[in-house]
C-alpha cells in the first residue's frame, strides 16, 4: 500500500539483472538487484539454471526481505536473471512478482524479467483470451510470454521477435531458458539496459551501478531494436526491428538512475549538476543559501549553487528509516508523516533567503508542505526551482502519471503551482535546457530523449480511448 496523499514523488516501474557462466551467479544477482533497489521496492526475484531445470524465489519487500541464507542455498546455478518491481501496470501482488516462470511446449521453461511499460497490452490481451488464454497475473510481462507461446515459429528467436514485434510501448527484457539467454530492447530505447562482463560472464543490468558492485566492466548499452542471443558458446547479436529515433525516458537522468550509473555514456550525478547550473542561467535569484530535496535533487542543487556562487547547504534531511508502508488516518497526521521522512535544519536556514531545488513537482502537495516546513523553520523566504520542466501529460511507459487529471500542471499555470504550494518564486527548467544540460544533441537538433511528458509528443502511438479513460472521460 502506498498513500500517494503524502508522498507524491514519480515511481518507476522495476529494474532486471542477470549474468551468465558464473559460479557465482545467484549472489552476484542479489548484489546486483541490491544496487537497483531504488528502481522497485514492491517485489523481488531471482531464477537461476544450471542447465537441468530452473530454481527460482519472489516475494513481497526488499530485497534482503525477499532473500535470506537459507534461500539463496536454494537457488543453485551459474545463470541467473532477477527484477525488483514497482507496479505502474498491474496490482501489488505476489501473483505479479517477476521473473515470471511459464512452461513453452517447444523449449520448457521460460522466464522472463521487464523494465518498462505496453501501451498496447489491454488489446493484445484481449486478442489472447479471445484464442483461449488464460492470464494468471495483471502484469503486462505475461502478454510477452503468451504471445511467445502461441507463436508458430521454428525457433525461440524467431518466435521471441515474432512477439516484439507486436509489442508498443518500452521494455528492456530479459528472457531465459536452460541453455540460452534472449535480451531485447525496443526500438525506441525508452529504458536503459547495458551489458558488461565480469571475466568471461556477460552480465545485464537496468543500471551500470549494478557493474561496480559486483566489479564487472561495462561494454556497451544494448540498441534499440537489438535482440542478443546467448547460450554456452557464446552471444549473437541480430534485429528484430529497425531502430527508431532514440528516445531514453528523460527522468532517467532527472530522477530516476543512481548518481554513479551512465546512461550512453553520460554520468547521471555529471548530467544532474548540469542541470542545476542551466535552471540558475535560465531562473537566476538572489539568495543566502541553496538547498535540494534529498536526494534525487542533491546534485542539481550542487550545480545550481556552483553556478551561483551561493552556499549549498543540507538544508533538509531525510529520515531513511521510514517504513514504506505508513498509515495516516488524519490530516494532522499526514503532515507529521511529511516530517518523519524530511525534516528542515534550523540552524541553517533560520533568517535566510533559501533557494530550495527539487526535481519536479508532480501534484504539489509535497512541495507545499516542504515549502511550509521550511518557513516554520524560519526561512526568511523560499524560492523553488525546478530542475525538469513542468509535468503536464501523462506517461505510458513506465511512470505512474497515466492519469493527467492528478498532474498538478497539466491545469495550472506556473504563477498558480506557485501560489498553491506557498513559495516566494517558482521556476521550471525549459526543455531546451534540459537537452543541452543533458548533453544528448546532435547536428543542433534535439536528439535522443522522450519529452512527452512535458509536451505531449509521444514517441510511440498511443490509443486514445485509453488516455480518454484515465482523465475520466471515455
Amino acid at each position: 500500500m502506498r498513500d500517494e496523499s503524502v508522498f507524491d514523488e514519480l515511481k518507476e516501474e522495476c529494474g532486471v539483472f542477470g549474468i551468465l557462466g558464473h559460479p557465482d551467479a545467484v549472489q552476484l544477482s542479489y548484489y546486483g538487484l541490491h544496487a537497483l533497489q531504488h528502481r522497485g521496492q514492491e517485489s523481488a526475484g531471482i531464477v537461476a539454471t544450471a542447465g537441468g531445470g530452473f530454481r527460482y524465489h519472489r516475494s513481497m519487500g526488499l530485497v534482503n526481505e525477499v532473500f535470506n541464507n537459507e534461500i539463496m542455498k536454494g537457488l543453485s546455478g551459474d545463470w541467473a536473471i532477477g527484477h525488483v518491481r514497482y507496479s505502474t501496470t498491474g496490482e501489488s501482488s505476489l501473483s505479479n512478482a517477476q521473473p515470471f516462470v511459464f512452461h513453452n511446449d517447444a523449449v520448457g521453461q521460460l522466464a522472463l524479467a521487464t523494465n518498462g511499460n505496453l501501451v498496447n497490452a489491454d488489446a493484445l490481451k484481449q486478442e489472447l483470451e479471445s484464442q483461449g488464454a488464460v492470464f494468471h497475473s495483471t502484469s503486462d510481462t505475461e502478454v510477452i510470454a503468451h504471445l511467445i507461446a502461441r507463436s508458430t515459429k521454428p525457433t525461440l528467436e524467431e518466435a521471441v521477435a515474432e512477439a516484439l514485434n507486436q509489442l508498443v510501448g518500452a521494455y528492456a527484457l530479459l528472457i531465459m531458458t536452460n541453455d540460452s539467454l534472449l535480451v531485447a530492447q525496443d526500438p525506441h530505447g525508452l529504458r536503459p539496459l547495458s551489458m558488461g562482463m565480469l571475466g568471461d560472464a556477460p552480465v545485464f543490468s537496468s543500471e551500470t551501478c549494478a557493474f561496480d558492485i559486483i566489479g564487472a566492466d561495462y561494454l556497451r548499452e544494448v540498441k534499440p531494436g537489438e535482440l542478443l542471443i546467448l547460450d554456452r558458446d557464446g552471444m549473437r547479436a541480430t534485429r528484430f526491428a529497425s531502430p527508431a529515433s532514440r528516445a531514453v525516458c528523460s527522468f532517467e537522468y532527472i530522477y530516476f538512475a543512481r548518481p554513479d550509473s551512465d546512461i550512453d555514456g553520460i554520468n547521471v550525478h555529471t548530467a544532474r549538476k548540469r542541470l542545476g547550473a542551466q535552471l540558475f542561467a535560465e531562473s537566476p535569484v538572489e539568495a543566502d543559501v541553496v538547498t535540494g530535496v534529498p536526494d534525487s535533487s542533491t546534485s542539481a542543487a550542487i550545480g545550481f549553487a556552483e553556478a551561483a556562487g551561493i552556499p549549498f547547504e543540507l538544508g533538509l534531511i531525510k529520515n531513511r528509516y521510514v517504513g514504506r508502508t505508513f498509515i495516516q488516518p488524519s490530516q494532522q497526521l499526514r503532515e507529521q508523516g511529511v516530517k518523519m521522512k524530511l525534516s528542515a535544519v534550523r540552524k541553517v536556514v533560520e533568517g535566510k533567503r533559501v533557494v530550495m531545488i527539487d526535481d519536479s513537482i508532480v501534484r504539489g502537495t509535497t512541495s507545499r508542505r516542504i515549502v511550509t516546513m521550511l518557513r516554520e523553520a524560519g526561512a526568511k523566504e523560499v524560492h523553488v526551482r525546478i530542475s525538469s520542466p513542468p509535468v503536464k501529460y501523462s506517461c505510458f511507459y513506465g511512470i505512474d502519471t497515466s492519469n493527467r487529471k492528478q498532474l498538478i500542471a497539466a491545469d495550472h499555470s506556473v504563477e498558480e503551482i506557485r501560489q498553491l504550494i506557498g513559495a516566494d518564486s517558482l521556476r521550471f527548467l525549459t526543455e531546451e535546457g534540459l537537452v543541452q544540460a543533458v548533453g544528448r544533441r546532435k547536428e543542433n537538433e534535439t536528439c535522443g530523449h522522450c519529452l512527452a511528458c512535458f509536451n505531449g509528443n509521444y514517441p510511440t502511438e498511443v490509443d486514445e480511448s485509453a488516455v480518454l479513460a484515465l482523465e475520466g472521460k471515455g
